[in-house]
């Protein structure tokens, strides 16, 4: 008999180190997982699985793993055959969950969607929600929930092209034409194609773990890295000027969800941002692949405004920078004047550019907006801040007072990038004071335009020439000066010898030259004639964009910022000297 109770007893032990295990096992999945409680009875998910484990109860949701097994209820009555079967199923089914692990609160209706089956099913509100991600688990004490099965199809579709007709239909927009319609069915193609893809391409900020630029870049030293490019292809979007693309990809960029790496920039400036990283990054071996997995950790989904490339030093990076960009998986979506074929054309050592532009044509669904309607044109035009003629200096000046009203002109600095000043001839309320030759003959770049314009909603601007051979490069700059403001929103006020269109009248492409006969005298061609390919593109943009900038709607938009800038900041004065 004894001998009989000290087998018992022996078996008795190991059933309680068993269940001990199970005990510590269970507090370790309540620790990860945490708990989540819904309203009702206990339901069936998906195919897939439910345990409890003494209290814990789980739900595996993405099938094939099996059937509902049976529950798993604790007792002493319970055989160590069972218990053993049981467990291992949980441990098996386990082993093949990703270790990819978020929590967050929802604070929304939510859908989870199983990706095997395209079904959904809603959470309640206000649900404390610990997820597994690829494939999903979701744990809790007392999981019950009221799900009501939904199709795809069922849920809200969204996208550019419905926002456009939505925004048609209330009066927001003017009816485009077809043109533009074939455009936004490419962005809305585009959308829906993120949207189905969207774990795929990691787009969601949240639910991604990526490793830094410059820890990625360290690993590549010692372990090869593939590609990783995104099975989702961008959109390359050109034409004319004033066809309306920037205000299309805008509308394709404001319908993209608030928690996809995504960001919107003018070209001038994220090549501006490029170069201070690879001055930041100085000494690495491949500075261009460090800046691009910065690029990529911040926005996987990346949209450039007016692609044009009319600087060497751009040209020579882009081909190995957009390379790491796209092995790291991100979508690019820019609008241009230019065909693909067509960048850079003439330019110095354009054969080391050229493997870009079939990257980009093979990275990117080319769409070309055959629109001839400039938009901006349609508005409704005033002469403006614009004033034509010669000698108008004291004229302009008399204006920039009125805009300052009682405060008081004087010389400022602006602070621009890395560290460099400019310094403003005449200053105050916002508004600065530049003849043109400070501005436009000296080296200036984009970077001092966007520290002017960070500092300075307005710009007055005195005598601007008729353009030519002998002031090109001053061209340049005014071309540039006129993007940076109109992406900023800025106000120019100017004076020039001549109308917008007659201020570029005399760029040409080398398309536009009318062949050499016996009326036209090569004196004449070389005193009035400028043939540049580039800025006879860019010039018809500049025109287009001085036309809209002295509408009488953007000017009233304008003063609208304006005013409720200056609200906000008396707002935010008040709390300070309350505080």
């Amino acid at each position: 008999m004894r001998d009989v109770m000290n087998l018992w007893s022996k078996k008795a032990l190991g059933v309680q180190v068993f269940l001990g295990r199970v005990v510590h096992f269970q507090k370790r999945l309540c620790r990860i997982s945490g708990s989540i409680s819904f309203e009702g009875g206990p339901r069936r998910v998906h195919s897939g699985f439910q345990g409890e484990i003494r209290g814990f109860r789980f739900y595996h949701i993405n099938p094939p793993v099996g059937e509902l097994i049976e529950d798993l209820h604790w007792s002493s009555g319970l055989k160590m055959r069972a218990v053993a079967r049981s467990v291992h199923q949980f441990r098996s089914a386990l082993r093949q969950q990703t270790c990819s692990y978020s929590t967050g609160v929802v604070r929304r209706r939510k859908l989870l969607t199983n990706s095997y089956f395209a079904l959904a099913h809603e959470l309640p509100n206000n649900a404390k929600v610990d997820r597994f991600m690829h494939p999903a688990v979701f744990g809790s004490r007392a999981l019950s929930f009221n799900a009501a099965p939904v199709t795809n199809g069922d849920t809200h579709k969204g996208g550019p092209l419905v926002e456009y007709e939505r925004r048609i239909a209330a009066g927001e927009l003017v009816d485009g034409d077809a043109c533009q319609v074939g455009t936004l069915r490419e962005l809305q193609r585009l959308y829906d194609q993120l949207v189905e893809s969207a774990d795929v391409c990691q787009l969601d900020r949240y639910a991604t773990s990526r490793k830094s630029a410059r820890s990625r870049w360290l690993w590549s030293r010692f372990i090869p890295q593939s590609s990783n490019a995104s099975p989702v292809k961008g959109l390359y979007l050109y034409g004319g000027v004033g066809t309306g693309k920037t205000m299309l990809m805008d509308l394709f960029f404001e319908q993209l969800q608030c928690s996809w790496r995504k960001k919107r920039i003018h070209f001038h400036d994220f090549m501006l941002n490029v170069h201070s990283c690879l001055r930041k990054h100085q000494g690495v071996e491949d500075p261009l692949e460090v800046v691009a997995g910065e690029i990529s950790d911040e926005a996987i989904l990346l949209c450039l405004d007016e692609f044009m490339v009319n600087d060497v030093a751009d040209a020579l990076i882009l081909n190995r920078l957009f390379r790491h960009l796209f092995n790291n998986g991100v979508i690019l979506v820019t609008t241009s004047n230019r065909a693909p074929d067509n960048l850079y054309e003439r330019g110095l050592q354009r054969d080391l550019f050229l493997p870009f532009i079939a990257a980009l044509k093979e990275r990117c669904v080319v769409h070309e907006i055959g629109s001839a309607v400039d938009y901006r044109k349609l508005t409704s035009a005033e002469q403006g801040f614009y004033f034509v003629g010669k000698d108008l200096s004291s004229f302009l000046q008399g204006k920039f007072q009125e805009l300052i009203g009682d405060h008081e002109a004087h010389p400022e600095e602006a602070e621009v990038v890395m560290g460099r000043t400019l310094k403003v001839p005449l200053g105050a309320n916002g508004c600065a004071y530049f003849p043109f030759e400070e501005l436009c003959d000296r080296p200036m770049g984009a970077a001092d335009y966007f520290g002017l314009c960070k500092k300075y909603h307005t710009l007055a601007l005195d005598g601007v020439p008729i353009f030519g051979p002998h002031n090109r490069t001053a061209a340049y700059r005014f071309v540039t000066l006129v993007d940076v403001m109109y992406e900023n929103k800025g106000r120019l006020m100017c004076t020039a010898e001549g109308t917008p269109f007659e201020l570029f009248e005399r760029i040409v492409t080398i398309q536009q030259v009318a062949p050499r006969t016996s009326s036209r005298s090569r004196k004449n061609d070389d005193l009035e004639l400028c043939v540049d390919n580039e800025l006879g593109f860019a010039k018809d943009r500049t025109i287009s964009r001085l036309t809209e900038m002295n509408s009488k709607e953007y000017l009233e938009h304008h003063a609208a910022a304006l005013e409720e800038n200056n609200s906000h900041e008396d707002l935010n004065l008040d709390k300070t000297v309350h505080a």
